[in-house]
């Protein structure tokens, strides 16, 4: 018989911290790999990563506090609480926190693939936000382009 997994609020796999910060609470061992979740908080006035396309998963984002402003290709919008966004592959995205609060993001990948992302970025960030170059570089690991036609000047 399987067990369940609970994952409480001081547990997980912290693996980036500071404006960005991202927790993976199922990092696809409980699901045979068929889906993987973080929780991200964006601080006040933060960016998410440069705009990028995704070709082997599914990504969603479930406000849990705060409103994100969602931009696929030259469309922006904003998100508040309580708001799913679903992003299929090959949907141009990147987010932000354009308040004056924290945003909280329930984030899911199917299958799992971007959890392996995320300690990555953990190994090249030491401490600082990664490069949009290098954070570019770790996305091509995972089947992962940055959404150069819509890459700011």
């Amino acid at each position: 018989m399987a067990d369940i997994s609970v994952v409480g609020p001081a547990d997980g796999e912290p693996v980036l911290s500071g404006p960005v910060s991202v927790r993976i609470i199922e990092d696809g061992s409980t699901t045979s790999h068929r889906l993987g979740m973080a929780e991200i908080v964006l601080a006040p006035h933060a960016a998410g990563p440069p705009q990028h396309r995704h070709a082997q998963h599914d990504e969603g984002f479930y406000v849990v506090g705060g409103t994100v402003r969602f931009t696929s290709g030259e469309r922006s919008f904003d998100a508040p609480t309580r708001t799913l966004v679903m992003v299929p592959p090959g949907a141009p995205h990147t987010f932000a926190n354009p308040g004056d609060e924290p945003l909280v993001l329930l984030n899911t990948f199917t299958p799992d693939l971007y959890v392996q992302y995320f300690r990555d970025l953990r190994e090249i960030a030491a401490g600082e936000a990664p490069t949009p170059q290098a954070t570019a570089r770790v996305m091509s690991r995972y089947a992962t382009e940055v959404a150069d036609d819509y890459a700011p000047e």
